[in-house]
């Protein structure tokens, strides 16, 4: 028998939208009353909910960090290869590539989004962190190396940046791999 399925609450909903826009549309491209809209409500819910665009980004960001972490953490716990790892982590950063340009570009321009993105990296490093317990634990700036280059490659392959080099993409995902069997 199938579990019943959760109803979702109308800020789950406007998250939700607003994903969808966000990837759709950019940052940019995106408003209130069309989120609003898409998640089946008048403009004037998304107020009750969220105080601006930004706000939602962020509640957006956040579900992306919960998913991601999910995906890789499952995979972790199965002792998946790095190169396994490697290409989740593209694909999902692949699956949300419109998004994250958008989250690249305030995090430079907006100091709320920077935080939130400093918070989301410091939350990652203690997650990284417990992957090499019971060993002797990496420090917080290696494992912050680490987690640079893990993002930015994925986001290089994600975006075919190497494509665009007229370059394969082999040596960025063989290193994305070995990031991931150095953390582990």
């Amino acid at each position: 028998m199938e579990a019943p399925a959760v109803p979702q609450t109308t800020r789950h909903k406007l998250i939700a939208a607003a994903a969808a826009e966000f990837q759709e549309h950019g940052y940019a491209g995106t408003d209130s009353n069309k989120v609003a809209r898409l998640a089946g409500f008048a403009p004037q819910t998304f107020y009750r909910w969220f105080r601006d665009k930004t706000e939602i980004f962020l509640a957006v960001y956040r579900a992306w960090e919960r998913e991601e972490g999910v995906v890789i953490g499952k995979l972790i716990a199965e002792r998946a290869s790095g190169a396994r790892l490697a290409d989740a982590l593209i694909d999902h950063h692949a699956l949300y590539r419109i998004f994250r340009r958008g989250l690249r570009t305030l995090s430079l321009e907006d100091d709320q989004v920077r935080q939130a993105r400093a918070e989301s990296r410091r939350r990652q490093i203690a997650q990284i962190a417990q992957w090499t317990a019971p060993q002797p634990p990496l420090g917080p700036g290696v494992i912050a190396v680490r987690l640079f280059e893990l993002e930015r490659l994925s986001d290089a392959v994600a975006e075919g940046e190497f494509l665009d080099m007229a370059l394969g993409e082999a040596e960025a995902r063989a290193r994305l791999a070995a990031i991931f069997d150095e953390l582990r």
